[in-house]
This record gives C-alpha cells, structure tokens and sequence, in this order.
C-alpha cells in the first residue's frame, strides 16, 4: 500500500465542512465504543451494521456518506482488536483498553463520496458540501487507476488541510548487492554507531526548539480562553510542534534509505521504548531521538529493496567483548571498552559489533531444513548407494555396493 499525500486548497465554508464531517466521524467511532461496551459478544460486522442505525437516528450522521460511517466503525474496532491482542500476548502494564476520542483530526472515504476530477481536483459528492478541492504536491495520481485508489482521507494539521490517497501497489525495487553488512546500536550522545566505527550526529530536533516551544507557551497562557487570539496562539504552537516532527520524520527516513541502499544486511536492536522512557531522566531525549521512526522506516526500506533486516536482542551487547566474548561489566559512563583479551574500542563500536554478530548467527541458520540423526535419514556411500537402514528393512537390503567392498578387499 502507497500512502501519497497533498495539501487541500479551498475556500472557508469548505474548510469548515471539513471540519463538520470530522466530527461526525468521531461521533459515530465514539457510538460505536459505546455500542460495543454495552452490548456483549459484538463484532466488527455488528459495528458496520450498527453505523445504519445511527443514520436513520442521527440527520447529520446521514449526511455523511455510508463508507466513511463504516471506516469510522472501522476504527473503533481496530482498537478494540488490539486490546484483545495486547491481553492475549499478556502485555505487561496496562493493556490498552479503548478509549473514546475528543479531538479527532481526520475523516476516512474509502471507494465512495468522492471523485477526482484530473490528477489535480477532486470533488467529494456526499451531503456535508464539502465540494471541489485543489491538490498541491508533487505525486502525479494519473499514473495510476481510479480502482487502485481503496482510501481517501481528509487531515486537519496546524498548517492546514492534506488528502492522503492509499494506493494498492506494490512497492519494489531490485537493486544490486554491495557485498556489506552492518550493525547499528543506537544512542543518545550519537544517533547510531555502526560495526565500521562510523557515527550519525544527534540532531537533537527538540532540544533545539525548545526556545520557541517556550515562547510560544507564554503567549498561549497570556491570552483569554476562548478568545480569536488564544485560538491564533494555539495555531502558532501547534506550527512548532509539527516542524519538529517532520524534522524528525524526514532525518529517520534519509538516514534508513542511506543504510539499506548500503548494505544487503542490516541489524539494529530490538528495544523496548515503551519501557525505556520510564526513566524520566532519560524520557525527554529518548522521545527526541525519534529510534521508532529510524526502525520503521528501515523495516519498510528493508522489505521495499528486498534487503535483510534483523532485530537482535539488545541484552549484553554493550557488556559483552566482541572480540573474546567476555563479560566486562562498565557503567552507562563509562565510554571505553577495554577488555584483557587487548580490545579496546569505544562502548559504542564495541556493542553494534556484537549486534552484528549475533544477527549473523541467527540469519546463518535461517531456513536450515536438514535433521540430523533423523530415523528416516538417508546416506549414500561413494559408489552412490544407499547405506542407512530404514524401519522395517532387512539386513540384506542394508548391504552397499559389492563393488566398493572388493576394491576395500583388494587394498
């Protein structure tokens, strides 16, 4: 699936049936919660199903069109199927349990209550009068067909209004091998130290904004609830916000698309970041570091190149030498990794060697369909005859060739 996204250029009255059709979506996802809570045994079919009641109750539910109702539905149910996920897999902590929405800040069509005009308009034909729309942006939809479009969703950002379009295709590129392989342990001082000793920089996208988030916090708090100007000011933050994010967006996808172009095998580790930002000293530049975004993206660049991708288990790669295999205790402080075997390396170099031999150990028995010692192994001798006995043969049929048994005789 392609997920190609434009910015939305209307006029206020449309915007503002944008709006009016998002929280017609949140109120019929927030139904649907409440439906499933209330109401034993229910299933996502029960949901859709459900999305008709509340049309014929609900004038303003009934103006939006039937698919986006059901996506809406849709939604509540994904939730829901993930806290069931969550307590089936006995996820430590708090399982996720559903939760209804405030601020929802898009609405889902899928084949229906839209139409493109040209790769450059579309109209959206369901009673909410949201009417034509302009798209801004660079990706060219006439290079594919109307059925391949399955999703069209409206977005409200800071900075205006986008329409994402899911494309069913699929993304592939054939590239040629290069011949390396790398591990990557990631950090805070730098963003990721490969097996080569090579270091990424720590942007540091946050810390450097925070100035600006700040400012823009006392100018929020200055002003009257309520009012055009604190509605303005909340604008202003929430522009802030978002250039940090995609900051920290596109430095996660450049850098993953330079590594998987490098390398056919990349391994990283498989940190747990949920319970990592539990230590609040480290919370704040774990969230600005952006290591989920870095691993999505090289996760989905691995599958688009056809390269090897490896989550190894992060226990003892900072400990453990990766020249002897010892054990060398040393301190989040401590940066220099000495062991008595001679090594001497940084902590950090030290650790995305390890990474990367562990994940070689692990790819190197990938696919292995060969038992030994099976009851029903089969070996052949050097004239090529069978020499093992299967269940239930007899001694004559263990017999190898008479040929290789006279040449032993004569020599």
């Amino acid at each position: 699936m392609l997920v190609l996204e434009f910015k939305v250029k209307g006029k206020p009255h449309q915007y503002a049936a944008i709006d009016e059709a998002i929280r017609t979506a949140q109120f019929v996802r927030n139904k649907a919660l409440r439906y499933w809570i209330d109401n034993r045994g229910v299933n996502k079919y029960d949901l859709n199903k459900y999305c008709r009641v509340l049309a014929r109750e609900y004038g303003f539910a009934r103006e939006l069109n039937s698919t986006a109702r059901q996506a809406s539905a849709e939604r509540a149910w994904s939730a829901i199927s993930r806290f069931f996920e969550n307590c089936r897999k006995s996820v430590p902590g708090k399982k996720g349990y559903p939760k209804f929405k405030k601020n929802s800040r898009s609405v889902e069509y899928k084949t229906s209550g839209w139409k493109l005009l040209d790769p450059k308009h579309i109209v959206f034909t369901d009673k909410k009068n949201i009417g034509r729309l302009k798209l801004v942006g660079t990706w060219d939809l006439a290079f594919y067909s109307t059925e391949q479009i399955k999703r069209v969703r409206l977005v409200r950002r800071a900075d205006g209004y986008y329409a994402q379009f899911c494309v069913s295709v699929e993304v592939r590129e054939t590239l040629e091998p290069s011949g390396n392989t790398v591990g990557l342990d990631i950090g805070l001082k730098k963003f990721y130290t490969d097996s080569n000793g090579e270091c990424e920089p720590n942007p540091r996208f946050y810390r450097n904004a925070e100035k600006k988030l700040k400012r823009a916090h006392r100018r929020v708090g200055k002003k009257q609830k309520g009012s055009a100007n604190r509605r303005k000011a909340v604008n202003r933050l929430g522009r802030v916000h978002l250039k940090i994010s995609r900051q920290r967006e596109e430095h996660a996808k450049r850098l993953a698309r330079c590594v998987i172009q490098s390398n056919d095998l990349v391994a990283y580790e498989d940190l747990r970041i949920k319970n990592l930002v539990r230590n609040h000293c480290l919370a704040k530049s774990i969230h600005d570091a952006g290591w989920y975004q870095f691993r999505k993206w090289l996760e989905q660049f691995g599958e688009k190149f056809g390269k090897i991708t490896v989550a190894v288990n992060p226990a003892y790669t900072s400990q453990k030498c990766s020249s002897c295999g010892a054990i060398v205790q040393k301190s989040l402080s401590t940066r220099t990794h000495v062991c008595q075997c001679g090594c001497e390396l940084d902590r950090d170099h030290n650790a995305a060697r390890n990474i990367l031999n562990a994940a070689l150990s692990t790819v190197g028995h990938t696919g292995t369909s060969v038992r030994l010692r099976s009851p029903s192994a089969v070996e052949v001798n050097a004239s090529g005859d069978l020499t093992a006995t299967l269940a239930g043969a007899n001694l004559s049929e263990q017999v190898g060739s008479l040929k290789e048994e006279s040449s032993r005789r004569d020599s």
